[in-house]
């Protein structure tokens, strides 16, 4: 099953481990793995990426990094062939992803002249850039006529437990989710509050936007670990940040537009 709609697909950018994924998540298809044996996976190349940096092996911890994103896309897809959708697995996966996020950042402090408080400040700005695209993409999601609506637009109640799946477990990471993501999406959702009254974004608009997610993100670490520029990494994301309150208003101009 697709995420959208056809009429609703774009070109994410921050998406180029999909190819990836799904062939891996093809070659499990008829394994034992489960989905969650690959995000655990993806965290394991996260770690290992992150070690890389704390040694100054960049080249190697930039080709983990990218590898972490095509592992990620894997799981979902594994999910979606063997038709087992879980809120576990997509709460496990996004708290991975937090998590790692943090580290990539405190290991780049560690070995570089940055200092931790504009490290913490550049955390803050990679998770808005993140939730922003997240918030848009989800909603475009649960819009789209057959599109995927495991992610829910407002995450305030525990889902139901899919089957196959522990409510347990689901109430328990959904209390871990809410606890690392709840601030992040309060703050979007204040800035851009009617945008889920929206019945879909222009394609053009969401690449724009894809180049705040989180594969994308990645990929710009990836490039400048080995390229030497590791001291401007996280004044990069600082700055980077900059540009939602454009893409906010831009969202918010077309629907003017289009209610004229």
């Amino acid at each position: 099953m697709s995420k959208l709609a056809a009429q609703d697909k774009f070109l994410d950018l921050s998406d180029y481990g999909r190819t990836f994924g799904k062939f891996f998540a093809n070659k499990l298809k008829n394994t034992s793995f489960t989905p969650i044996h690959v995000t655990l996976l993806f965290g394991l190349s996260g770690l290992i990426a992150i070690y890389l940096i704390l040694i100054n092996h960049y080249i190697l911890a930039g080709l983990f990094i990218i590898l972490k994103s095509g592992i990620d896309a894997a799981d979902g897809e594994l999910a979606r062939l063997k038709k087992t959708p879980s809120y576990s697995g997509r709460y496990l996966d996004s708290v991975f992803d937090i998590v790692l996020n943090f580290m990539f950042l405190m290991a780049i402090c560690y070995v570089s002249k940055t200092s931790i408080w504009y490290t913490f400040l550049a955390f803050i700005g990679i998770q808005l850039q993140g939730t922003l695209y997240n918030y848009y993409y989800v909603i475009l999601r649960n819009k789209s006529v057959g599109g995927d609506k495991t992610s829910k637009i407002f995450e305030y109640k525990t889902p139901k437990a899919l089957p196959g799946e522990s409510q347990h477990s689901v109430d328990i990471l959904f209390r871990i989710y809410t606890l690392v993501y709840g601030t992040f999406d309060k703050i979007i959702h204040a800035l851009d509050k009617q945008a889920y009254k929206v019945k879909s974004f222009p394609n053009w608009f969401m690449t724009l936007l894809s180049m705040y997610g989180l594969g994308f993100q990645l990929l710009i670490i990836a490039v400048m670990l080995p390229m030497g520029w590791i001291e401007l990494i996280v004044p990069f994301f600082i700055a980077y940040t900059v540009p939602i309150f454009l893409l906010i208003g831009i969202r918010k101009k077309l629907s003017n537009k289009n209610s004229t």
